[in-house]
């Protein structure tokens, strides 16, 4: 406090990040009671809010940057505000800051038409945000989800290899791609083998901050050069952003000693807005599907 009494910036900056933690955990909460804190209402409408809090600290500095400071702070306690693992929390940090900067420069540019600064300015640009805010709350606000990837590849050994690399147990040892090992939950242990009807493919999985969970896929349609293994369940953290539909495997001869393999992955996008998280899913199934190709269906000794 300053010696004419008042409060300084410092202080009202804390006050307000400690308003806003305590906003946003009650915000949480109430999306995780009505079952909807995979939508746009937590990842568009809790930083719009956290933001409108942030801007409303008194403060000599421009409310972008208070809002951005803040929302850094936020983020790093977001053990605390939102119960979330690492990963969730980096991929939608772009998000949080597209979203404060956003209405930070909005009630910047207000600033600076010497619009006199109340609360109407806030909530305008708050209302602004509402309608991007309800995408996924119910299914007519939701776009298509359903999502399938696809990658080719030339593997250098002959199709009846290939078969016999897909009907072994996956080893699923080969380093994974960057992208994927920035904390996603890891295969761990696998069983299953066979390219026949019923057989199928259990895979555990684990992260450093998230239980352990098994995903199980069983072979249900099978024809010469193609297996469609179909999801039966998952209890890894993977299914509260995605859920596994199909994987679909085709190899043919592609010359005397090269085989063309086809790994394509069918799923439901769980986490929205889909603009933002719709091509991260795609990048990191396409990620795996690749790393499929090079683990699963590729023979370990390199024998044709």
């Amino acid at each position: 406090m300053r010696k004419d009494g008042s409060i300084s910036s410092a202080r009202w900056l804390f006050v307000g990040l400690v308003v806003a933690l305590v906003a946003g955990k009650l915000f949480y909460a109430t999306l995780q009671k009505h079952q909807i804190e995979q939508t746009a209402a937590l990842f568009v409408g809790l930083p719009a809010l956290l933001a409108i809090l942030l801007a409303l600290t008194p403060a000599p500095s421009s409310a972008t940057g208070v809002i951005l400071k803040g929302l850094t702070v936020l983020l790093l306690l977001s053990g605390v505000l939102l119960g979330e693992g690492f990963i969730c929390i980096l991929l939608a940090a772009p998000l949080f800051y597209i979203v404060g900067a956003a209405i930070g420069l909005v009630i910047d540019a207000s600033e600076r038409r010497r619009r006199r600064r109340n609360g109407g300015v806030y909530g305008l640009v708050l209302l602004t945000f509402l309608p991007l805010s309800l995408e996924g709350v119910h299914p007519r606000l939701s776009f298509q989800r359903n999502e399938e990837v696809a990658v080719e590849r030339i593997v250098p050994v002959s199709a009846s290899a290939v078969a016999r690399a897909i009907a072994s147990t996956p080893p699923l040892d080969r380093r994974l791609p960057t992208f994927l090992r920035l904390r996603f939950p890891t295969a761990q242990a696998v069983w299953g083998q066979g390219l026949e009807i019923e057989d199928y493919r259990a895979i555990r999985f684990s992260g450093v901050d998230d239980p352990p969970g098994i995903l199980v896929l069983r072979i249900t349609e099978r024809s010469d050069g193609r297996v469609l293994f179909k999801a039966e369940s998952d209890t890894s953290m993977i299914s509260h952003w995605l859920s596994w539909k199909e994987a679909e495997v085709r190899w043919s001869a592609a010359g005397s000693s090269a085989t063309r393999v086809s790994w394509t992955l069918r799923y439901k996008r769980l986490l929205d807005p889909a603009w933002y998280f719709g091509p991260w899913e795609r990048y990191a199934t396409r990620l795996l599907a690749g790393y499929l190709i090079d683990t699963v269906a590729t023979p370990r000794d390199g024998s044709s």
